[in-house]
Order: C-alpha cells, then sequence, then structure tokens
C-alpha cells in the first residue's frame, strides 16, 4: 500500500538534500523516509529503513504535507507550570533582593533551608530544598553573596581593632 504525499513541490532528490542540510538527525531521517515514499517503496519498508513504524511514518507524512520539511521538526513540549506564579516569583525576588530581617527572620543572612520556610509561610507551597537552590538560579541569584554584617556591630571598634601595631624598638 503506498501513502498518499499530497505536497509536490519538492521531489525525492529534494528531500534529501534537505536531509543532508539538515542539523537535526530526527528531522533528516524523517526527510529520507518520506523521500524513499517518493521513490516508490512501500511504507513498511520505508518505515523499517528510518527506524520507525509504520503508524509514525504516516503521522510524519501528515505532517509533511500540512508544513512541509519544516513540519519534520519535532515541536517544543508543553512545559510544567511553575510552583510560584508571577506574581508571587516577583515578590520572592524582592524578598532575597532585601535580605532577612534578623528580628524577624532570626537569620543574617538567607540561605536555602531558610528561603524554603519564607515559601510555605508567605504563598502555603511546599518546596524541596534543592527546588528552592533552582528556582534562585532561575532568577538569577548565585550562591556567592556579600558577607552579612551584625546588627549589632561597632563600626569603630572594628576599624580601631584593622590599625596595625605599634613598632617595637629592635634590640
Amino acid at each position: 500500500m503506498t501513502l498518499a504525499i499530497t505536497r509536490t513541490d519538492l521531489t525525492a532528490e529534494d528531500l534529501r538534500r534537505a536531509a543532508r542540510s539538515s542539523k537535526d538527525a530526527a528531522q533528516a531521517r524523517r526527510c529520507l523516509a518520506i523521500a524513499s515514499v517518493l521513490d516508490g517503496s512501500t511504507r513498511t519498508a520505508a518505515a523499517e529503513n528510518a527506524g520507525m513504524q509504520r503508524q509514525t511514518l504516516r503521522d510524519w507524512v501528515h505532517r509533511y504535507n500540512a508544513d512541509g520539511v519544516a513540519g519534520l521538526l519535532d515541536r517544543s513540549r508543553p512545559a510544567r507550570p511553575g510552583l510560584l506564579s508571577a506574581a508571587q516569583r516577583a515578590e520572592f525576588d524582592t524578598i532575597v533582593e532585601t535580605g532577612p530581617d534578623v528580628a524577624v527572620d532570626g537569620v543574617v543572612r538567607w540561605r536555602r533551608i531558610d528561603l524554603k520556610r519564607v515559601i510555605e509561610a508567605r504563598f502555603g507551597v511546599v518546596m524541596a530544598e534543592r527546588t528552592v537552590g533552582d528556582l534562585l538560579r532561575a532568577r538569577g541569584f548565585r550562591h556567592v553573596s556579600v558577607r552579612p554584617r551584625h546588627p549589632n556591630g561597632d563600626e569603630a571598634a572594628q576599624e580601631a581593632f584593622k590599625r596595625p601595631s605599634p613598632r617595637r624598638p629592635r634590640r
């Protein structure tokens, strides 16, 4: 049984040329299978030569008839929706950028486990600690951060401590 290829703008040789120039191996394989059908091979033989099932080749022929060689590319699959909405992610960015409040949060800098607790309390979303790290990375935050400062630190005492000791006379 032959497969009805209604698109006639490309010949079998044109499809082979498109397969050679394609950067996508799967698209090239599909082009060669359709070229084989145009040359008169049976659907079963063309599918076996391309390493696919007969029904799969039929589906690709329908895509080729509708969209041409571009239809032989894999379409992107829908991504899983994120755990936080866009408004929640924006609020999360603000939380991370402003940093923790020692009196409220009990920490001087954010760790993933601290942010996990904040997300659960603020948004009601339970996340794994690793997922919080993935979220931070996706939002453009990096692990490296400035050294935290203690809220009760005395700047003058710290500067005095940094001054070099007076020189001792040599013996």
